[in-house]
Formats: C-alpha cells, sequence, structure tokens
C-alpha cells in the first residue's frame, strides 16, 4: 500500500480483512488539511480548495470507447471507486452515486460522472454495462473505466490520492483482498481536485450535491 494514498476507506466499510489495514497510512496531502481547507473555506464563503491536479488519464469506457481527461476537459466531474463483484461496500456506494446522478440531473452530461474499476481485469466493459444498467446509470453522463491495473491503480493513488490495491499474495478469487477508498472526489473542469466527502457520511454527501451544483453553475 503506497504511502501516498491519502483517503484510505473507513475502517467500518473495508472491502478487505481489517488485519492487513491496521498498517495503512493516512496520507501524503493528509486528511486533516484537506478537511481544515474545505472547513475554512466552508466559513469563509470563499471558493472551493484546489487540492491538486489530476494527471492525464485515458482509460475504456463502458462502451468500449477510450475515455479519460480528453473527454472530460472543460466538465466538472464526481468520482468514485469500486469493483463489480464488491460483496461490501460497493453496491451502497454505488447507490450513492445515483443520488448524486439524480440530485443534479438538471446539469446534463455538462457535469459528469465518473466510476473507477479497481478489479479491471475482471471488469470487462461488457461487466461494467451490465453493472450500469442494473444500478440505473444514466450513460449520458456516468461512464465507468477500466483498464491496465497498474495504469489504474498509478491514477488513482497519485493522481486522485486515494487508496487501491489488494492483499498481497492472495488469490484471484478472494475479494476481500480488494481494497479501496470510499470517498466521492470534486474535479473542476480544469482537473483540479476540489474536495473529498465521505460516502458513508450523509452530511459529507450532501454537502458533495452542493459544492457539486455550485461548481457546475459558477466554476469555483
Amino acid at each position: 500500500m503506497s504511502a501516498d494514498s491519502v483517503l484510505p476507506a473507513p475502517r467500518a466499510r473495508l472491502t478487505q480483512r481489517p488485519g492487513f489495514w491496521a498498517g495503512v497510512a493516512v496520507a501524503a496531502l493528509g486528511v486533516t488539511a484537506t478537511l481544515g481547507a474545505m472547513l475554512i473555506r466552508g466559513q469563509s464563503g470563499g471558493p472551493l480548495p484546489q487540492l491538486g491536479a489530476l494527471p492525464d488519464f485515458t482509460f475504456t469506457r463502458h462502451d468500449g470507447q477510450p475515455f479519460g481527461s480528453t473527454q472530460l476537459r472543460g466538465k466538472p466531474f464526481v468520482a468514485n471507486f469500486i469493483f463489480t463483484r464488491c460483496p461490501t461496500v460497493c453496491p451502497a456506494f454505488t447507490r450513492k452515486m445515483v443520488g448524486v446522478q439524480d440530485a443534479t440531473a438538471s446539469h446534463g452530461a455538462g457535469l459528469q460522472l465518473v466510476s473507477f474499476s479497481v478489479d479491471p481485469k475482471y471488469d470487462t466493459p461488457e461487466r461494467l454495462t451490465e453493472y450500469g444498467e442494473r444500478h440505473g446509470a444514466d450513460f449520458s453522463r456516468w461512464s465507468f473505466l477500466t483498464g491496465d491495473y497498474e495504469q489504474l491503480k498509478e491514477t488513482i493513488v497519485q493522481g486522485f490520492k486515494v487508496s487501491m490495491g489488494r492483499e498481497p499474495g492472495a488469490p484471484e478469487d478472494d475479494l476481500l483482498s480488494i481494497f479501496h477508498g470510499t470517498h466521492f472526489v470534486l474535479v473542476d473542469d480544469a482537473g483540479q481536485i476540489r474536495g473529498y466527502y465521505d460516502s458513508a457520511d450523509s452530511d459529507s454527501t450532501e454537502r458533495l450535491i452542493r459544492d457539486t451544483r455550485r461548481l457546475a453553475q459558477t466554476g469555483h
């Protein structure tokens, strides 16, 4: 597990064994610094904090087409991190994304939603399409991405600063060995991260919706 991973999944909602997570370090950017900047912003009424620029990325969308920074340029988006055979937190995390989709429907395709698979070897475009359909995804604005595992990990851990990985030595079918962060990440139309939001905290997800609307309307 990289020490650069900013937001490890909360222990109560792990997708893998608690013992492994005991050694997961909190972040280079730091949850405290991130939340502190967001709190100051909320108290001052100032713009959303700028928490780092994403690197360019391109993966494969659920429809088999290339999709990434180029297609997202000029559009804010909300990202989350899931895998389709997840037995624990992913269905709830995806339902929360459905709530974001519904609450921001008035923005149309100008506000994108992007779910990155942390199990790309299994999550083919066909499986991601079925998963999205099952959860009621509006594919005109919600993309499910798969691709090369190491490239995805680089983008998620080093770019989004969110944890992702697998317990070393675990067999392929050991789903509880797969772990990933359960924060939403809000990104602006220039590829700057503007906020992290705990998907298990209703106040946090409500704040995500408010900040998402604000970003889509004002750009800051």
